[in-house]
């Protein structure tokens, strides 16, 4: 009979995921820490930068308000707000700018017809669907002995490892485009340039934990399936 499928051997392959995304968590918590405190030689606030970063880039219909929380940050193309938190939206920090910038280069991203962000977007309700509906399906299908179940399963956490590798390029872009933004437009000096990639980098990590997250997951899923097995 075969083992429970969160107490088989293959939780050891996620292992390796787990100690990066610890990693991450604590790179960006410590740099965000360090370069909050550093105050900005422009000394403009987080959602000053962004309105002023939008402006210059010719979008007017987007709309930079507050959020509840703590790096809570993001850009919602379906409404076309940029969302800061309260201490990105009112610091005038180098973590502050360059979060707010990085945000801003989510909406330009937006505005321009950026091609992955796009297909990014595209894919959000499938990747919702296909990692509520994979676990439950490969469950099943080995409970009632239908590996084609199980396999569906395996199909629709594939969407879920697509929507993360995406998301890289649309990361890694925006954090770019943070970078030259802010110098180009006089917000951080050449000397604050390392501390704001510093931060921007730190935060891009956490998304390469999860894509490395997803992809040891799918590998677990299809050895459970018995796909990797070559099992009827």
């Amino acid at each position: 009979m075969p083992m429970p499928l969160f107490f088989d051997w293959t939780m050891i392959l996620l292992i390796p995921a787990i100690l990066l995304s610890l990693y991450a968590q604590a790179r960006v918590q410590g740099a965000y820490a360090k370069y909050s405190r550093v105050r900005s030689a422009g000394g403009i606030s987080g959602a000053m930068a962004a309105r002023e970063l939008l402006r210059q880039a010719g979008i007017h219909d987007v709309e930079v308000e507050m959020v509840q929380g703590r790096l809570t940050d993001h850009y919602d193309p379906r409404v076309k707000k940029l969302r800061l938190s309260p201490e990105v939206y009112n610091s005038t920090s180098i973590a502050a700018l360059g979060i707010a910038a990085h945000e801003t280069g989510h909406a330009i991203q937006h505005d321009v017809g950026y091609y992955p962000l796009a297909l990014r977007n595209s894919l959000v309700p499938v990747a919702n669907i296909g990692s509520s509906a994979a676990f439950p399906l490969i469950i099943l299908g080995l409970i009632m002995g239908l590996p084609q179940l199980a396999i569906w399963g395996v199909y629709a956490f594939t969407a879920v490892v697509l929507f993360q590798l995406i998301t890289l390029p649309v990361e890694f872009n925006a954090s770019s485009r943070a970078v030259a933004l802010l110098e180009g437009s006089g917000f951080i000096t050449r000397s604050e340039v390392g501390p704001t990639r510093a931060v921007l980098n730190a935060a891009a990590l956490t998304y390469v934990a999860a894509a490395v997250t997803a992809v040891l997951n799918l590998l677990r899923l299809l050895i459970i399936s018995g796909v990797l097995r070559g099992d009827d």
